[in-house]
């Protein structure tokens, strides 16, 4: 990437945050600075013990889908959310999250580890300690999203 100009232009004019990148070409270290922001800026609302929630999604581990409900998952909660999974695939493609099964979408970021298992398929260690399956339909994909090439099997 080269050299970055970066202005601020803080006032209580200003009644929204808005961010501007001029540039020549996305390089893939830009790319990551735009899913960043992205991550920053989105919200999920989500509901948990009769209560309405507004979710950042840099602290979303994971969604998956149970009997036609979906939840969202961060570093100790559960909480329900009204999107089903197919709306949020469309809505986070340009983000850090990406579809390792029929049921689960799942933050990279937050990814500890990831190991080869029986039958093409993946385990993927967090950063809390849990494991998500990756289906091997799905495996290229997330190393497509990590940056992997074939035979790695290690973030």
């Amino acid at each position: 990437m080269e050299a970055l100009k970066l202005l601020i232009d803080q006032s209580p004019d200003n009644e929204e945050v808005e961010i501007t990148i001029k540039c020549g070409m996305i390089d893939p270290a830009l790319e990551e600075l735009i899913a960043q922001i992205r991550l920053y800026s989105f919200s999920i609302t989500a509901k948990k013990d009769g209560r309405t929630y507004t979710v950042s999604l840099s602290d979303i581990y994971y969604f998956e889908s149970i009997d036609n409900r979906t939840f969202l998952y961060t570093e100790h909660e559960v909480y329900e959310c009204e999107l089903k999974l197919y709306e949020l695939e469309q809505q986070l493609t340009k983000t850090d999250f990406v579809r390792v099964s029929k049921a689960c979408i799942l933050n990279v970021k937050v990814l500890e580890s990831v190991r080869a298992l029986l039958n093409g398929k993946m385990e993927a260690e967090l950063e809390n300690g849990e494991k998500v399956i990756i289906n091997r339909h799905y495996v290229e994909a997330l190393k497509r999203k990590l940056g992997m090439q074939e035979g790695e099997d290690n973030v």
